[in-house]
């Protein structure tokens, strides 16, 4: 097996494990409300809501660390935090000590996530780099989507098994990860802006927590609308912090970006769809057709498969035909897939005549749009800032996915008077129609490709004296040497 071969099934292992843990255990949560009787569901959301609000809020500085102080160690800190955490979930006494421990669990998959496309994408030749991309959003969106079925199987032996299986690959992986990966940072000029960084984490950690709680507490109530003003006054604090800080927590240059922001925001919308999808797959396969979470699960499991099996193709035709293009294509093909259950699907079980298509399809067009997101997001950016500009976008992406689960659960909680069937067909409007705002948003990114014309500009960085001029030597160089 060559370097890059085992670089990228190391890093991925790291993508994967992050990934699925932010869906996993949705599945295993019947099973941990049993095992502690007496807590309110209220109190138990908090299992899943932690991690969904630290993973969030952290992305960014962590991000913002790793590129100066080594993606590397960022990689192993969050590998070894990780898997300690997952082996204290499974071995939890109560409730608070399981929410405790997501959280720190949350903090490992933050510094894992935006470290290990920093790590991959240098390993790659400019001309390679959007197959390199597409390996790594098809690992992170199966991650995603393969949570259901994963976590069915494994709750057959018990809940604490979801946390347990992470502990032997976390070991594994980094017992790699150290003997193989090289180290890659950015330690020159002044530290990042570590104030800007605190009042980033607050404000990142206010909305979600009001996406989160929305539903429960009201849109309209004091506590959630008192979050989102918070939460505008504090990032409006970072932006300001950003545009004097010699070394801000995100440079301009970042949010400034046409294809950047753009990606950025067809992130944003695209997983409001996407993670309604697939929470709206497991409550209606065992809501409405009464199937086992187990059998839900594995008939979940198609959809992961056609976005692995999309996912590279869509990084090399996105590079080759323009990101544009084939994340609109495949954010119309996603629309379709929710169009098909809104048009054929029934009370009545079929599972191969409506429900399947609309996997397939739906699972395709993930594939093709994860790519074109992440290339979109990075490819105007210099090796340095891979792990920042990862991290942004990792950060609307959990945006978007706490928006969606929270509008469908807002739109399935006020069942209207064709009964469940009719709510869903409701989600399932909501799904298309933030699939399409994505695509149009996609449409209007513009040719970004990586290492095609959009690298030979130089890209502005702020630095202690004014800006820097990145040269094009510096976004195709090969990886830095280092420790490894």
């Amino acid at each position: 097996m060559s370097r890059r071969a085992k670089v990228t099934l190391t890093v991925s292992i790291g993508v994967f494990m992050a990934s699925l843990d932010l869906f996993i255990v949705n599945i295993a949560f019947p099973d941990i409300q049993r095992n502690f009787k007496g807590v309110s569901l209220a109190g138990l959301s908090w299992v899943l809501n932690a991690y969904a609000i630290t993973f969030a809020a952290l992305l960014v500085p962590a991000g913002r660390w790793a590129d100066r102080a080594g993606r590397k160690r960022g990689f192993l800190f969050g590998l070894a935090l990780f898997s300690a955490a997952s082996a204290a979930c499974a071995a939890a006494p109560s409730v608070a000590v399981l929410v405790a421990a997501r959280v720190v669990q949350a903090t490992g998959a933050a510094f894992m996530l935006p470290t290990s496309l920093g790590l991959l994408l240098p390993e790659f030749p400019a001309h390679k780099r959007g197959a390199a991309v597409g390996i790594w959003a098809a690992v992170g969106g199966v991650a995603a989507a393969a949570g259901p079925p994963i976590g069915g199987l494994l709750v057959q032996a018990g809940w604490r098994w979801v946390f347990i299986v992470n502990v032997p690959i976390g070991i594994g992986a980094f017992l790699a990860a150290s003997s193989l990966l090289r180290e890659v940072r950015d330690d020159t000029g002044p530290r990042p802006d570590m104030i800007g960084a605190a009042l980033f984490t607050a404000g990142i950690a206010a909305v979600t927590l009001a996406i989160v709680e929305g539903p429960r507490w009201g849109w309209s109530g004091g506590r959630v609308v008192g979050l989102f003003v918070a939460a505008g006054l504090l990032l409006f604090a970072v932006a300001v912090r950003s545009a004097r800080h010699p070394a801000p927590l995100i440079e301009p240059v970042i949010v400034r970006t046409r294809a950047i922001a753009l990606a950025n925001l067809g992130a944003l919308l695209f997983f409001c769809a996407f993670g309604a999808f697939l929470l709206g797959s497991v409550l209606f396969l065992t809501s409405v057709w009464h199937e086992s979470v187990l059998r839900a699960g594995l008939q979940i499991a198609p959809g992961p498969v056609m976005a692995a099996l999309f996912a590279v193709p869509g990084g090399i035709l996105g590079q080759r035909l323009g990101q544009r293009f084939v994340g609109a294509a495949g954010a119309v093909m996603f629309a379709g897939g929710a169009l098909w259950w809104r048009t054929h699907i029934g009370a009545a079980p079929d599972y191969a005549g409506t429900f399947l298509p609309a996997q397939i399809i739906g699972g395709a067009g993930v594939g093709l749009v994860l790519p074109t997101l992440s290339a979109a997001a990075t490819g105007p950016l210099p090796p340095e800032r891979f792990a920042t500009g990862t991290a942004v976008l990792g950060m609307s992406r959990q945006l978007g996915s706490a928006l969606g689960v929270a509008i469908l659960v807002a739109i399935l909680a006020h069942p209207s008077l064709g009964g469940p069937l009719a709510a869903f067909r409701t989600g399932w409007g909501f799904i298309i129609g933030s699939a399409l705002a994505a695509g149009a948003v996609l449409l209007a990114v513009g040719p970004v490709r990586i290492g095609s014309a959009v690298e030979q500009q130089p890209v502005a960085v702020a630095a202690p004296l004014g800006k820097v001029e990145l040269t094009p030597a510096a976004a195709t160089a090969g990886p830095p040497q280092g420790s490894s």
